[in-house]
């Protein structure tokens, strides 16, 4: 693997980790819901640019229905995620994001036929293990918001493993702008409806917020794919991790967060099962 690629991986981290930032941000201001879909209208419209600019070849029948198949698990996957991201540290959401590779390897024994091996178990219970850890302080007495973030960010690793399981389906022979663009236009669509129940009027600052997070979104889902395509995805994965650096300094500095030092130990539990499954 080139030091480009490797930048490039680092580089598309970066920019998703800015969108959630930004999306933190403005779900400080407007209904949940609301944020949700500005999040996904703004991609959407990024998306159509860069899909006329690229002019892949049109969708075949089965990969028209993979992407539409995919598009329920993207709107659960992103609203139980940006739920847990507006409740907890943006450092700590993310951290227990990094349990979908567990997630991945255990989906794909169960739905895929693919051999689950010891290192997948004990991956697993590394990843338990540091679930355990990071969230500890915050299940403590009663529920809470906190606590119920923490079953949010949970329930959107396990939702996104199969989101991956699906994607795996279509990605080898689909071009990366057209799976974008299904997985922004589609959730917008999707949450229109519930978001125009709710909606609030909005200044041109917060509308050039949601457009510069949609291109955010865009460029680095465009970042990461082309660097997917160009190294193994066991090599490439550990760099994923880089996210929790980028959720620290976004956290500390924007939002004034300081997460638990459980977070930090359980992060090196889990790191180390999701590093040990893409090793396989």
């Amino acid at each position: 693997m080139t030091l480009s690629i490797a930048f490039r991986a680092a580089l598309g981290i970066a920019l998703l980790t800015a969108m959630d930032g930004v999306i933190k941000g403005q779900m400080q201001q407007h209904p949940f819901i609301v944020a949700l879909f500005m999040r996904f209208v703004m991609g959407g419209i990024c998306a159509l640019i860069v899909l006329a600019i690229a002019r892949p070849p049109r969708p075949t029948q089965a990969s028209l229905i993979g992407n539409l198949a995919r598009i329920p698990l993207v709107v659960l996957t992103a609203s139980s995620f940006f739920y847990s991201v507006s409740v907890l540290p943006l450092a700590e959401a993310l951290t227990l994001s990094f349990l979908a590779p567990v997630f991945v390897a255990l989906l794909g024994g169960l739905l895929l036929k693919e051999k689950i091996d010891r290192r997948i178990l004990q991956a697993l219970g590394f990843g338990i293990a540091g679930m355990l850890v990071m969230v500890w302080p915050r299940l403590q007495g009663h529920v809470s918001g906190a606590s119920l973030g923490v079953a949010a960010a949970l329930f959107s690793a396990v939702s996104y493993a199969f989101n991956l399981i699906l994607l795996r389906r279509i990605a080898l022979r689909e071009h990366p702008t057209v799976i974008v663009a299904f997985q922004n236009v589609g959730p917008a669509l999707c949450l229109a409806v519930p978001a125009a129940l709710a909606f609030v009027p909005m200044t041109l600052a917060d509308l050039a917020a949601y457009l510069f997070a949609g291109a955010l979104g865009v460029a680095g889902h465009l970042t990461l794919t082309s660097a997917y395509a160009r190294a193994a995805a066991s090599r490439l994965a550990p760099i994923e991790y880089t996210a929790l650096i980028w959720a620290s300094l976004l956290g500390f500095f924007v939002f004034g967060e300081v997460p638990l030092y459980t977070t930090y130990l359980g992060a090196l539990l889990i790191v180390a099962g999701a590093i040990a499954v893409s090793r396989r």
